[in-house]
């Protein structure tokens, strides 16, 4: 189960306030056993929002410089219950001024009068075991300058929240929020003096949960990347923990980080940040080498496939493709699949929009659409389906029916045909991607063809129905590409901020324009607008083929110098 994922048991009850004050009464950590450090990495971008008193309610931006955070009135529970977690303790330290710091000291210690006692929302195990985490990480920033009243409550707190997450672990939802749960657990277990009873037990849960969690394959059940790298993240800190005060990680845990490591290289773009697909974002910049680098995972040549995703690569282009069917049962889960995602250097060239968790209801619905996504869609229907509410789990979801890797010395290739609209109309979608050894030149081929599995007769009405299917093949720009129509219209030509020039091309068989779309990140307060390649058509007969391609400018260099970066002041 995913961070974010709404379901969630209610907190803040009688039986929470009961086992704080039960938890109160065990004994207190008279300091730390080694320094604090700020392991978790936090955006500049979002502190200078948090400072400037902006944030996102129903969708829509307010601004309330004067209100503490826990009075800012959040449409959604959840997005108010993740601020219980103290993720936004992160950007703060990142500003690394002396008013962010008084921001974050004033909201920890009012957090502590209100809530300290197990009131409010966050008093999930996977919120308490984040906030533990981030007090620790911060300690030295929280603590600087203050009162010994302040410091001995603050010392409580922490304690108690231990004890209770000590027993309350169990509750978390398996997969990332029960390792986040379990980290916390160990880790604070570890560093607090005196209170290493929990050590122990959490670490043979986390061994355990991990051969159930994690695949052979490196993979989780959720298929989002960035939470792969969360969990991949987590499992870092508790080797790290554990190594200061001497002691070997489980067996368990470090063959899970080997498995685990090859499959987020796999998913790592040219530039260093995630695909983004079912959910997840690029991830901070720099948190996926640094994790890599931490963990100390020796590279490993990767075997083609990766959570289901294929990594084909070529010079400095990456492309990393959708090719196995949603998550089941994941309120997250995006309908992409046949999509695929292309980097260049250093800079994203084709796209997905991405998650709109952060931007309110309606905008992560669009996000999970087939439409948000560079791949063909049929009459604006997806080809994994929402029920009547448009939330939730998939109710119908598309499958992989045919899947070939075409490694070689001239480049790389996949042939991926799904059933998303075989039951709806009779129809299988082909795709054929190729990507030359130098990274030049990507040919693609979207195919209609009619699904065998159906009757005659089904087919028949599916594919010959008056006026046929209308079909749409998207590919979604990054907002720093600068597109315009060429050649009359026939071509698109594509220029990124490092001066690289690429040119879309089509076999002539479908209308090209260039829309409007919108890239969707959380890192910023609204939705970027953006532009997206569309070939439109009108499948009729039996079989529709179109060809394309994207191709790097032959007067392009093939490594240019590419220093310029994107001012973090400007993420807003």
């Amino acid at each position: 189960m995913a961070k974010g994922d709404p379901t969630h048991r209610k907190s803040g009850g009688w039986r929470d306030r009961l086992e704080m004050w039960r938890a109160g009464r065990k004994p207190v950590a008279t300091g730390f056993e080694t320094q604090p450090e700020p392991r978790s990495i936090g955006l500049y971008a979002r502190g200078k929002q948090l400072m400037a008193g902006q944030f996102i309610v129903g969708g829509a931006v307010v601004e309330q410089p004067d209100t503490a955070i826990w009075d800012v009135p959040f449409a959604d529970a959840d997005v108010q219950r993740q601020t219980h977690g103290f993720g936004w303790l992160d950007d703060l330290a990142a500003m690394g001024s002396a008013k962010a710091q008084a921001k974050a000291q004033g909201w920890a210690f009012d957090w502590l009068a209100r809530y300290g006692q197990g009131r409010g929302l966050g008093w999930q195990p996977e919120i308490v075991g984040r906030r533990l985490i981030r007090w620790i990480n911060h300690a030295p920033l929280l603590l600087q300058d203050r009162p010994d009243t302040d410091r001995a409550a603050f010392m409580a707190s922490l304690s108690a929240q231990l004890h209770f997450l000590a027993r309350r672990w169990p509750e978390a939802l398996a997969g990332l929020n029960r390792v986040e749960a379990l980290t916390a657990t160990i880790t604070a277990g570890l560093v607090l003096t005196g209170l290493s009873a929990p050590v122990a037990p959490a670490l043979s849960a986390l061994a355990a949960h991990l051969d159930a969690e994690v695949d052979m394959g490196g993979g989780i059940a959720s298929r989002n990347p960035e939470d792969l790298l969360d969990l991949f993240t987590l499992l870092t800190w508790v080797e790290h923990a554990l190594a200061e005060v001497g002691q070997t990680a489980p067996v368990e845990l470090l063959s899970a980080m080997e498995r685990i490591a090859p499959v987020l290289r796999a998913l790592r773009h040219a530039d260093g940040g995630l695909a983004r697909f079912h959910g997840g974002g690029r991830g901070a910049e720099g948190r996926l080498d640094a994790a890599l680098a931490n963990a100390g995972v020796k590279p490993m040549p990767s075997a083609g496939m990766a959570m289901g995703f294929v990594r084909l690569t070529g010079g400095r282009t990456s492309i990393i493709v959708d090719a196995a069917p949603p998550p089941q049962g994941s309120a997250l889960a995006h309908a992409a699949l046949g999509a695929f995602e292309l980097t260049s250097g250093r800079r994203p060239l084709v796209v997905s929009v991405g998650s709109g968790a952060a931007f309110g209801a309606m905008w992560q619905t669009a996000g999970r659409t087939t439409a948000a996504h560079s791949t063909l869609g049929v009459e604006d229907v997806s080809s994994s389906r929402l029920g009547p509410k448009g939330q939730g789990p998939f109710v119908t979801r598309a499958d992989t029916t045919t899947l070939r890797l075409f490694p070689g010395d001239s480049g790389a290739g996949v042939h991926l045909a799904h059933d998303g609209w075989a039951k709806s109309h009779g129809i299988l979608h082909v795709r054929d991607l190729m990507l030359t050894k130098g990274g030049r030149l990507l040919t693609g081929t979207d195919k209609l063809t009619p699904a065998p599995a159906l009757d005659k007769r089904g087919t028949a009405r599916a594919t010959t129905r008056k006026g046929g299917m209308p079909f749409a093949i998207r590919f979604h720009l990054h907002p720093d590409v600068d597109a315009r129509l060429d050649m009359g219209g026939a071509a698109v030509s594509l220029t990124l901020k490092s001066g690289e020039i690429w040119v879309f091309r089509h076999d002539g068989s479908a209308k090209l324009t260039l829309d409007p779309t919108v890239y969707l990140e959380k890192t910023r307060m609204r939705p970027r607008d953006s532009l997206q390649i569309v070939l439109s058509g009108t499948a009729r007969g039996l079989d529709t083929q179109l060809g394309w391609t994207l191709a790097k400018a032959q007067d392009t260099p093939l490594a240019i110098r590419d220093l310029e970066r994107e001012d973090p002041a400007s993420q807003i």
